[in-house]
This record gives structure tokens, C-alpha cells and sequence, in this order.
């Protein structure tokens, strides 16, 4: 029996609201923020959504402001006497500060864990996770929804012989790995030194791509240096091809001329965040995929009290 449930969404997420409530049939809530003359904002329910199931879509990146949204927005769903409050989160910001990497730093992923607990949610849905420890930071249930249901079939479908697939680092190994099993090919992997964050100072490859097709994957692109390096450095080792399949596309910086200048074939990505314009002409090499109809299955199954572990196939 299916809870009588709402989708609501915050401000930078919009558009995959939008798609994620028309797959599972339903329309988008209605929300409106008031904006004051100085930056402070106040979103607010237009509404009831009393003793409703309320699933608030947000994606946190950056700035600050659509975590703070969220976290409003899920306060305001408490205090309107929502029966549940699932916050759904394509993509999990903050999730590279997972650990103290260094003397006098902030474990950011805890710190949002901890105030999205406190603003009132009853369960998380989000997907590819930077850490799997994340989910543990939680004190609700976690459901953390992998974008290997989408990218497997569009690697398949590429019809790719002699095909490796490859972690752009040793972080990315567990991911490289989970494909390379599913697909039945060989696995490379990419080893880096960085002296600064968002620099890689060398890399080597570990493992054999001449006269391959290269996929490389892991959970997001951001400045693209990484990643970019590889696929040259794939290319200089005899590799026929290399693409790269990348769930969340931050592209800051630098990354758009980067990807253009570099030996990637292709780069498919999901809209979990919105591709920012591109300086210039947009680069052709981008492929983005949706994860609409993913969530709204999930959304679908939560609302029934089904089992959602057929999303979990493959980390």
C-alpha cells in the first residue's frame, strides 16, 4: 500500500525535479522563496503537507546557499506537520571532506550529516557517494543509489571490443573493479601524486591498455586534471580509444577547455548537477544521461515499503 507522499524541490535542482515527478507520474509541489534586499532567503510551502510522506529534492554544491535551502526547506516540512521527511540528494556535497586528511580540519561530511539529522529528516536518498563510510555518519537510513544502472548499459551499447575499464586513481579502485566483473574485461588502474589539492604533480599506469578501448570511471569530474592526464597518458601507451563515464559533473575551473584539449573520446555524465555553460563553444565530448526515472522508481518503491535492493547491484 503506498503512502500518500509529495515531491517538493529546492531552487538549484529544479530541472531534475521536474523530470523525477513526471516519471513517477505526479506533479511537482508547489514551493515559493521570499528573497530579502541583503542575500537572506526563507523558502516556504504553498501547500499542505500535513501528514504527507514529503520527499525534498536538492542537490548541494556549491554555494552554500542550496545546502541551506534544503535544510530550510526540510525544517519547514517538520514544522508543517509532515508524517516523513526524505531528503533526496543526487548529489551529496561536502563528501570529500570525509576524514581528517590533515591536523585542524573540519570532517565537513559529518558536519552536514549532522545538521540535515537535526533539521528534521527521516531518511537520505542520494547517489555515488565520494565514501561509502558516509552513509554511517547518518542516524537514519541511507540510500545510496548507484549510476552504474545507467552507465553499464550505455558502455554495452557502445558495442566496445577489447574493452578496459579503469580507476583514474587507487580511490577508484573498488569502482573500476565492480565494472570490470560485470562486463567480464580487464581493469587498469592509474596511481597519482598530488602535492596540492586539485594539482596531480605525476601518475603512472598500472596495467595493460595498448590496443585497447579505455573506459575510465569514478563518481565526479571536477577540475578535470585528473582525469584528462589519464586519458593522455592511456593514449602515449598505445590505447585505441578512451572515454570516461563521471556521475557528478562539477567541471570548475579550468575543466571544459581541458576536456576539449584532451585525448577523451567521449565524457557521459549525469544531471545530478546542471552543466554550467561552457567558456566559448560548449565541447562536443559530453554526453549527459538522466537519473530521473532511477529516482522516481526508488521514490516509488519507499513509497510502497519495497525493497530497493535491485538499484544495489553493482557499487
Amino acid at each position: 500500500m503506498q503512502e500518500s507522499s509529495k515531491i517538493f524541490s529546492g531552487t538549484a535542482t529544479k530541472y531534475l525535479s521536474e523530470k523525477i515527478a513526471a516519471a513517477s507520474g505526479e506533479r511537482l509541489g508547489e514551493v515559493s522563496v521570499a528573497r530579502f534586499s541583503d542575500g537572506e532567503f526563507q523558502p516556504s510551502f504553498e501547500e499542505t503537507v500535513r501528514g504527507e510522506l514529503v520527499f525534498i529534492v536538492q542537490s548541494t554544491f556549491p554555494p552554500a546557499d542550496n545546502l541551506f535551502e534544503l535544510l530550510m526547506m526540510v525544517d519547514a516540512a517538520k514544522r508543517a506537520s509532515a508524517k516523513r521527511i526524505v531528503a533526496v540528494l543526487p548529489y551529496f556535497g561536502f563528501a570529500r571532506q570525509d576524514r581528517k586528511d590533515k591536523p585542524r580540519v573540519s570532517i565537513g561530511a559529518k558536519l552536514v550529516a549532522n545538521m540535515l539529522t537535526a533539521a528534521g529528516v527521516d531518511r537520505i536518498m542520494t547517489m555515488d557517494l565520494h565514501a561509502d563510510q558516509i552513509q554511517g555518519f547518518f542516524e537514519v537510513p541511507v540510500d545510496h543509489l548507484f549510476a552504474s544502472t545507467i552507465f553499464l548499459p550505455y558502455i554495452k551499447g557502445l558495442g566496445l571490443t577489447d574493452l578496459v575499464m579503469a580507476a583514474p586513481d587507487t580511490g577508484g579502485t573498488k569502482r573500476a573493479n565492480a565494472y570490470s566483473k560485470h562486463l567480464g574485461c580487464d581493469m587498469a588502474i592509474c596511481y597519482k601524486q598530488r602535492k596540492v589539492a586539485n594539482k596531480v604533480d605525476s601518475m603512472t599506469v598500472i596495467g595493460d591498455v595498448t590496443g585497447k578501448n579505455v573506459v575510465l570511471v569514478d563518481d565526479m569530474i571536477d577540475t578535470a586534471g585528473t582525469l584528462t592526464k589519464a586519458a593522455d597518458m592511456m593514449m602515449d601507451l598505445g590505447a585505441l580509444s578512451v572515454r570516461a563515464v563521471c556521475t557528478h559533473a562539477v567541471l570548475s575551473g579550468e575543466a571544459y577547455e581541458r576536456i576539449e584539449r584532451s585525448s577523451l573520446k567521449e565524457l557521459i555524465v549525469t544531471d545530478t548537477i546542471p552543466l554550467r555553460p561552457a567558456p566559448g563553444a560548449p565541447t562536443a565530448k559530453i554526453k549527459q544521461l538522466t537519473v530521473a526515472q532511477l529516482f522516481a522508481d526508488v521514490i516509488r518503491r519507499v513509497r510502497s515499503h519495497e525493497s530497493i535492493s535491485s538499484h544495489f547491484i553493482i557499487a
